[in-house]
């Protein structure tokens, strides 16, 4: 084991057991060794994330005055 993935693991081990089941998750998925089926994606998220990258391809991006005012609409 690295001497970062120790230092990660004794810093999860401060965390509530919640939290430290989030992070196991993360690390599992990461690795591949979870047992989370994938997950399906409908039509509108499809074309959603298709519209995004078309975006970013053009060089789209929100403004520094849009993305907190999109935070601030959905109470983050």
């Amino acid at each position: 084991m690295t001497k970062l993935l120790e230092q990660a693991l004794e810093a999860a081990r401060s965390l509530s057991p919640d939290a430290q089941d989030d992070i196991a998750r993360v690390v599992l998925r990461l690795a591949g060794t979870d047992e989370e089926p994938p997950v399906t994606l409908s039509p509108g998220e499809r074309t959603a994330i298709a519209t995004s990258q078309e975006a970013t391809v053009r060089g789209e991006f929100a403004s520094d005055e849009q993305v907190p005012a999109v935070w601030g609409k959905h109470g983050l």
